[in-house]
């Protein structure tokens, strides 16, 4: 290739990812906007309390928002390192829209005075048995890979989906984003059955259909590639 033309190319790349990783921000920050005025719309009723420490709604914008953003994290990875056009598309779809749910979510525990990120243990404000999951509430419930939420992969995984390339990539990135839906659906949905307050079960409600559409999707699409999901 013509390294004038070469030279371009690699501009032309560049360029874009940028424009993507701005995006990003920008999906991170509308987001965050729109949890801190919901929130603040919240606080004015006064029928409706701040939710404290310990809460479902505290617990669930913490530990939904650390479940995200390895979501985000393994979306990135895929959309950067697949040359499959449903996989690329797929990947930025489940980035762009778990980045702006995470920015809704931190913009309530802001104006809630809660920090971003709990100091115990996970899923502590799922006290009563998770459909599906054993029968334990979430705060007695251990994924049997070792991950720390269900449905979240491992070190181990997450290094192996960085070592693979090509169709073994986009199959692994399949199963693991299939089973992080899953596990993220089923606190998704405890948090929608448990909350009392009205934009809480509002995102409850769109990740429960957003991602139940993808799982639906993405079964497929392991399908077509000869693949099976991974063992819950």
């Amino acid at each position: 290739m013509d390294p004038d033309l070469q030279e371009d190319v690699s501009r032309s790349a560049k360029s874009r990812w940028l424009v993507i990783g701005a995006a990003l921000v920008v999906m991170l920050i509308l987001g965050f906007g729109l949890g801190a005025l919901t929130t603040r719309l919240i606080d004015s009723e006064p029928e409706q309390k701040t939710p404290g420490t310990g809460s479902v709604e505290v617990g669930f914008a913490q530990d939904m928002s650390v479940h995200h953003l390895q979501a985000v994290t393994m979306a990135g990875w895929a959309r950067d390192h697949t040359t499959d056009p449903a996989i690329k598309t797929l990947a930025f779809d489940i980035e762009r829209t778990q980045t702006g749910q995470v920015g809704r979510m931190k913009g309530w525990l802001g104006l809630w005075g809660q920090p971003e990120q709990a100091t115990g243990a996970y899923m502590t404000w799922m006290t009563e048995p998770m459909s599906g999951h054993g029968g334990h509430g979430g705060g007695d419930m251990k994924p049997s890979n070792g991950a720390p939420m269900p449905g979240m992969a491992t070190s181990a995984e997450l290094a192996k989906l960085r070592s693979l390339t090509g169709k073994e990539m986009d199959v692994f990135f399949l199963q693991l984003m299939l089973r992080h839906h899953e596990g993220g659906t089923a606190m998704a949905q405890y948090g929608h059955d448990h909350t009392s307050i009205a934009d809480v079960k509002s995102l409850t409600q769109s990740m429960l259909v957003s991602q139940g559409a993808e799982i639906t999707l993405m079964k497929g699409m392991l399908q077509e590639r000869g693949a099976a999901p991974l063992p819950a």
